[in-house]
C-alpha cells in the first residue's frame, strides 16, 4: 500500500456506453495500491449522455469524484491538461475511458513509483484492427527518428507519473501529440523511465476517433510544430532530478542512459518532408 495520494484523470468523448464502468472498476482497484485517491473526468465536449453520467457519478461520490467539462470538443491533449491542472495528487496518472484498460492493472505499475518519475505501460497484445496497429507503429517510427524517443508504445493510454514533474512542464499539444510533448520534455530534463507491459481489450462500445484522416491530419501537423518548439526548448530550473537520467527498461532488465535531444538529421529532413506531403494530399482531399 502507497502512503500517498493518486489522481486518475480520465479524458471522454462520447462514452456514455463506457465511462460508469470505467470509474467503478477504477474505486474499486484503486484503494489496493494507494490509501488517498482522486478520480478527475474530463468531459471533452461530448455529444452524448457522457456529461450526466459524469456528473451523477461526481453525486454518488462526493469528494472522490470531480467533473471538467468543455463545451466544445478541444481534443485529446486539452483533456489531459486540463484533469493534470485540476489533480491535487502526489502521482498523476491518466488512462483511456473506452474500456480497452483495466484500472486493476495499476498494481503492475505501483510497485516502480519509488525508482523512477514516469511509469510507462506498454501493451503487451494490442487488440485493436489492423490497420490501427500500423498506423501505431508508423507513428512510434516518426517520433523516434523526430524526437529521439525510444519507448515500445508511446500513445499507450496507461501512465503514472510523479507530480511534480508533470506540473513543472508547460504542454500545448492540444491532440494526441500530448504523449509526444511529455516524453520529449521528459527526455530533455533527463527524467527516469519505466516501462512496464500491461493488458489491453477490445473495445466492446463506442466509436474510435484515432484513424481517422482529420485525426491524423491533426497530429501530423502537431508533429511538427512541436518539433520546432522543442529546438528552442529550455527546462526549467530547479528540476530535482535525483535519479541522474536513467531510463530503466523493465521487459529487459537494463537500465540506460536517456538520449539527448536529436539534432535535424537527414533521416528527420524525409521525416519531414513526407509528413508535410501527406498532410496536404489528406487536407486536400478532405476539402474535395
Amino acid at each position: 500500500m502507497i502512503n500517498s495520494v493518486l489522481s486518475l484523470v480520465l479524458p471522454a468523448y462520447n462514452e456514455e456506453a463506457n465511462l460508469e464502468e470505467v470509474v467503478k472498476e477504477a474505486l474499486e482497484e484503486i484503494p489496493k495500491s494507494f490509501e488517498l485517491f482522486e478520480i478527475i473526468i474530463v468531459n471533452d465536449g461530448s455529444k452524448d449522455k457522457t456529461g450526466e453520467i459524469a456528473d451523477r457519478l461526481a453525486v454518488q461520490s462526493v469528494g472522490t469524484v470531480r467533473v471538467i467539462h468543455h463545451n466544445l470538443n478541444r481534443g485529446y491533449g486539452a483533456a489531459l491538461s486540463s484533469g493534470f491542472a485540476a489533480a491535487q495528487g502526489d502521482y498523476l496518472m491518466f488512462m483511456d475511458s473506452d474500456r480497452q484498460f483495466k484500472a486493476e492493472d495499476i498494481r503492475l505499475l505501483a510497485p516502480y513509483l519509488s525508482k523512477a518519475d514516469i511509469i510507462v505501460g506498454y501493451r503487451k497484445k494490442r487488440h485493436d484492427p489492423f490497420y490501427r496497429f500500423w498506423i501505431g507503429y508508423i507513428f512510434n517510427t516518426i517520433i523516434t527518428l523526430f524526437f529521439g524517443i525510444y519507448l515500445r508504445d508511446i500513445d499507450c493510454g496507461f501512465k503514472i507519473f510523479r507530480a511534480d514533474v508533470l506540473k513543472k512542464m508547460k504542454l500545448e499539444s492540444p491532440g494526441v501529440l500530448i504523449n509526444t510533448e511529455i516524453h520529449a520534455k521528459a527526455q530533455h530534463q533527463g527524467r527516469s523511465i519505466i516501462e512496464v507491459g500491461v493488458n489491453h481489450y477490445p473495445r466492446l462500445s463506442g466509436k474510435q476517433s484515432g484513424a481517422s484522416l482529420r485525426v491524423i491530419a491533426r497530429a501530423m501537423k502537431e508533429t511538427i510544430l512541436l518539433w520546432f518548439r522543442m529546438q528552442s526548448y529550455v527546462p526549467p530550473q530547479d528540476l530535482g532530478i535525483s535519479r541522474n537520467g536513467l531510463e530503466h527498461n523493465n521487459t529487459l532488465g537494463v537500465t540506460r542512459a536517456v538520449k539527448p535531444f536529436p539534432s535535424f538529421s537527414l533521416a528527420t529532413a524525409m521525416t519531414f518532408f513526407i509528413l508535410v506531403l501527406v498532410w496536404r494530399i489528406i487536407n486536400r482531399w478532405r476539402g474535395k
